[in-house]
This record gives C-alpha cells, sequence and structure tokens, in this order.
C-alpha cells in the first residue's frame, strides 16, 4: 500500500493538509490493514481508529493491536459505525476495498456522518491515478474513470469540496457547515438532509441515505456545533458539546471537577499499580468512560484509551470524549467487544458492574474481560463493597489474584476499589495411562 513506507506517505499527505499543528488530532482508518498509518500518525500526536474485517486477510487488527497501535474490527456494511456525529478531523481510506460510488453513496455518507465539520477524507489507491496505475491494477480506464467521476459526483452531493489531487492521493473537505448546503438541495435533490434522527446513534443502527444535519449556525463562517482548540490545549478545554449545554445535566464546572477527581484517582493507580507509566502497559479500556477523564489523565504517558460508552448511556458522552481529542467506541457489555483475544494490557470497569448486574449475567461480562486481557494483564474495578465481593468470588474460579482497597477518600467511602492481575496458566499435561 505505501511504497516508500507509511512514514513517506504521511509526509506527502502532510505536504497537503496540515498534519503537525495540532489542528487535526482523531482520524478514523477505514479497511486499515496491520494499521501503519495509524501507527506512524502516533508521534505525530494523531490518535486514529483503525478498523477492518477479519476477512480473507485474517487478523490485521490483532497485528496492530500487538504493536499498540488502536485498532477494532468493524466493517463498512448496513450499519452506522459505532461512533457519534462529528468525531474525527480525518478520514483515510488506501486501497480498503470499499465501494464508495455504490449502494447511492451510502458509506461516503457515514463517512460524513462521523468527520468534524472541516474535517478531511483522504482517498488513494484505486481509482485515484488511475491514468498510471490502470494497467497494473488490472481494470479498464473507462472503468477506473467511471468510478472516480462517480465519488466525485457523490462528494460534491454532500457538499464537499475537493482540496487536491496530487499523484496517488486525492484529498476532500466537508463543509464547515450546511447554510450552502441546504440552499443546494435546490440542484442536488438527493440524498436529502436526514429528519430528526439522533446523529450520535451508532449502536444497531442501519445506515441511511440522507446526510446527517450539522448543528445550526448564525453564518456561513461558523463552525457547526462549535470549534475545537488546537491539540494539545483541547484535552483540557471545555468541550464545544458541554459549552452549548446539549450534555443534559453536564456544566464546565462539573467537566473541571471530574479532571480533578481523575488526576488525584490515577495518582493514587501510579502508587496501586507501580509499573502503571513505565511501559508494561500499553492498550488501555475504559469499559465505562464517562467524559474521558482516566484517557484525559493519562494523556502525558506512553499509553492509548480505548473510551467505551455503554450503549443507551444518558446521557452519551462519548462526543465529548471525541471533542477532548480521544478516542473511543459504544459497547453493550452484555454481548462481545468487536476485537481479538488477549488485546489489551489494563482494563478500568468503574461502576459498570452496578449498571449491568440485573441486565445480564456478570460472569459472562468477566469471562469476556478474560478473553480480551493479555496474560498478566490488570483490571481495576470501582463498585460497592457487595458488588466487588460478587466479581472477586467468580474471579477467583477465573484464576485471576485481586485484592480489595479502599478508595482515594479513606476508609469511609462505601466505593471501593479491587485490583486484579489475570495470571499466566496453561493446561496441565494429561498423565500417560498406564497400560
Amino acid at each position: 500500500m505505501f511504497p516508500r513506507g507509511a512514514d513517506a506517505y504521511i509526509d506527502d499527505i502532510n505536504e497537503l493538509i496540515p498534519l503537525t499543528d495540532g489542528s487535526i488530532r482523531t482520524a478514523i482508518d477505514t479497511g486499515c490493514g496491520v494499521a501503519s498509518w495509524g501507527a506512524y500518525l502516533l508521534k505525530r500526536d494523531i490518535i486514529s481508529m483503525s478498523f477492518a474485517p477479519r476477512d480473507t486477510h485474517e487478523a490485521q487488527v490483532w497485528f496492530a493491536l500487538e504493536r499498540g497501535v488502536p485498532g477494532m474490527i468493524g466493517i463498512m456494511a448496513s450499519q452506522r459505525l459505532p461512533y457519534p456525529a462529528r468525531a474525527f478531523d480525518m478520514a483515510h481510506c488506501s486501497r480498503c476495498l470499499i465501494p464508495w460510488h455504490k449502494y447511492d453513496g451510502m458509506y461516503l455518507i457515514e463517512v460524513d456522518r462521523v468527520l468534524r465539520p472541516g474535517g478531511y477524507w483522504i482517498l488513494s489507491g484505486p481509482p485515484i491515478h488511475w491514468k498510471k496505475h490502470w494497467k497494473g491494477w488490472e481494470r479498464t480506464q473507462e472503468d477506473l474513470k467511471q468510478e472516480q467521476d462517480a465519488i466525485e459526483d457523490v462528494a460534491k452531493r454532500l457538499c464537499w469540496k475537493k482540496v487536491v489531487e496530487k499523484d496517488d492521493l486525492s484529498v476532500w473537505q466537508k463543509p464547515l457547515n450546511h447554510i450552502d448546503c441546504i440552499a443546494s438541495r435546490k440542484t442536488y435533490k438527493t440524498p436529502h438532509i436526514c429528519k430528526s434522527d439522533n446523529p450520535d446513534a451508532g449502536w444497531y443502527k442501519e445506515m441511511e441515505v440522507c446526510i446527517t444535519p450539522l448543528p445550526e449556525v448564525s453564518s456561513s463562517d461558523e463552525v457547526a456545533g462549535g470549534a475545537v482548540e488546537k491539540w494539545p490545549a483541547r484535552a483540557f478545554a471545555i468541550p464545544p458539546r458541554i459549552r452549548s449545554g446539549s450534555i443534559p445535566g453536564i456544566t464546565a464546572e462539573k467537566f473541571k471537577e471530574d479532571n480533578n477527581l481523575w488526576k488525584d484517582r490515577v495518582t493514587n493507580y501510579k502508587h496501586i499499580i507501580s509499573p502503571l507509566t513505565k511501559g508494561r502497559y500499553r492498550n488501555i479500556m475504559d469499559m465505562n468512560a464517562q467524559l474521558g477523564g482516566f484517557a484525559a489523565a493519562l494523556a502525558k504517558y506512553p499509553v492509548w484509551v480505548m473510551n467505551v460508552v455503554p450503549a443507551n448511556s444518558n446521557p452519551d458522552t462519548l462526543g465529548v470524549i471525541y471533542e477532548r481529542g480521544f478516542i473511543g467506541t459504544y459497547q453493550d457489555w452484555c454481548e462481545a467487544v468487536s476485537t481479538y483475544p488477549r488485546t489489551y494490557d489494563l482494563i478500568h470497569a468503574g461502576g459498570v458492574f452496578s449498571i449491568y448486574q440485573d441486565r445480564c449475567d456478570i460472569t459472562h461480562i468477566l469471562l469476556e474481560m478474560d478473553r480480551i486481557l493479555r496474560p498478566e494483564g490488570t483490571v481495576i474495578f470501582r463498585d460497592t463493597v457487595e458488588v466487588l465481593v460478587k466479581i472477586q468470588t467468580i474471579t477467583n474460579g477465573m484464576r485471576w489474584k485481586s485484592q480489595i482497597m479502599d478508595h482515594e477518600s479513606g476508609p469511609f467511602n462505601p466505593e471501593k476499589i479491587l485490583v486484579a492481575v489475570k495470571t499466566y496458566w496453561t493446561g496441565e499435561k494429561k498423565q500417560k495411562q498406564k497400560e
């Protein structure tokens, strides 16, 4: 995919759009292979959600996660991606084999939903630069030209602007708001703008062939939904969704309190799990990420966090997490996670079991955690004593070693902490039967 290597390929992109000034922080790589694009963006302070299916190329996302690069098993099919609207500053496809021009442009429409206003879409590989590559791709010039024309047409209908096409790269940009786009529906009857739907709904929600509307603005140069700060200031700046009051019950004051709370918690965790910041842990999952405070408190360390917001949470805070410059996904913890076995080094479960204990068997959730946790990986549970005792009984049977500890604020807080470690063990050899 990258004849001169992913690093040089990213340098080529950097000549076309600004990758290093902090304005681009979150990215999505559709059909990511082994996620080399995401891997080489990390040193540029860009974090990519890379996804690919388990197809004929087998376990590519597994390689990504074993390299310490964020990734998920995922596919563009008939359902929305499990991410909120306006999540990513940049989307990318390099030979990702997604038929962007087919099904009335439905897959590009879904990319449009998850792209931030002013966000970029980068396409390389077929059909881009077909005049040079058509023979090697074993396709006719007519076929490739037709495909590119069809993609250009869908992008136009989405009101995207083509920024540049240079050699093997093409870049489009989503508009900052929908003022002109709504006006252009007189010219382009399809796709229409979706009617009253939750744009953030990303869990078992069918894709639709209509443009997800952006929040209203008062002038044509205003960023719909509010502009975000440049990275790294973005991590602790008040996110636009909170600034505008669109997350019920979450104020700027509460957001600041939450950051301070997590700062204290992580300081405490460093005492209980001494190698927390020393490179022993790399892939971290927060099973109930709320405002992303845990990820933010860890931002200066060589780790990354998959921030999970339980599906149908009220309020739904995943959009806030992306506005802070972190990545995450929706997940129903009564179901399996879209990842391979042994792919996370540390899992944080704050209040998850109080939420789910009446919804499904907590043993199943713990067994799924065991599946995705590396041997000698660690789990931090936070919950009431009753819940933690239930958990500990089950994890003992899973050969985890664990210890219940007091809350940071002391023994009188009803919330306690359970730190568990998955032990490394293998099946015992069968004794040979005596003849």
